[in-house]
């Protein structure tokens, strides 16, 4: 773990097919170890390429970000938080950086987007609860698949899908919105009309507002790392 400092906290995404314009991480790098996980380009930017070995705290992130809220022009348009690693990855539970962001939002009620492969969420329930009824929050959870060996294969560092259901189902009685993203549905793997079925009878349990499926995304480094998994393992 290396200690990083940040220009800015926010990033504008210009995307006419994504419901967000900013993405906010507080870490680069993941340890959930995903096998088809398409952000390791990222950390070619970075002094180690380790994607997940090396994992950078941006330990100024919320000074940034409150700066950035506090600015006259913002707008309160809706930040998208984890988009390119997990922000509920297990240093969080030392670092506990998201608790701080989730202070600012409510501050300048400001709507957010989170997805997590981690139940590690459910320590920032309260301020998830409250944002939720200033603004617009929705929380989704990745869940590949509903075999637990499979599960641990692909992503060996994330918490079992069980336990994100649950913590999906922990929001219900709330105002945060929440979404199952079924992805990426993987062909021989995960793509069995049992699986689907199972993960969709989840969902229905865990009163999701919604499904997100996904297909699978081999391009550049995803693509060596995906199947040298599928064909090692």
């Amino acid at each position: 773990y290396k200690p990083i400092t940040c220009k800015s906290a926010m990033n504008r995404i210009n995307s006419r097919y994504l419901p967000f314009h900013w993405d906010l991480n507080i870490y680069r790098g993941c340890a959930h170890r995903c096998r088809y996980c398409y952000a390791l380009y990222t950390h070619d930017y970075m002094e180690d390429n380790r994607f997940f070995d090396t994992i950078y705290i941006k330990q100024n992130v919320a000074d940034r970000l409150a700066a950035e809220l506090a600015k006259p022009q913002w707008k309160r348009e809706v930040v998208n938080i984890g988009g390119i690693t997990d922000s509920y990855q297990p240093i969080e539970a030392d670092m506990q950086l998201m608790p701080e962001i989730l202070k600012l939002l409510i501050q300048h009620k400001t709507p957010c987007i989170i997805s997590t492969k981690s139940d590690l969420i459910l320590r920032d329930f309260d301020l998830l609860d409250q944002l939720s009824r200033i603004t617009y929050v929705n929380v989704a959870a990745t869940i590949t698949t509903t075999d637990e060996a499979l599960r641990q294969k692909l992503e060996p560092g994330g918490a079992p899908s069980s336990r994100r259901f649950a913590m999906l189902k922990a929001f219900a009685p709330t105002k945060v919105h929440t979404g199952l993203h079924a992805m990426p549905i993987i062909p021989l793997l995960s793509d069995s009309d049992e699986n689907l079925e199972s993960l969709f009878a989840g969902g229905a349990d865990a009163k999701v507002d919604y499904v997100l499926p996904g297909l699978l995304n081999l391009k550049g480094k995803t693509r060596d790392h995906f199947l040298e998994f599928f064909h090692t393992e």
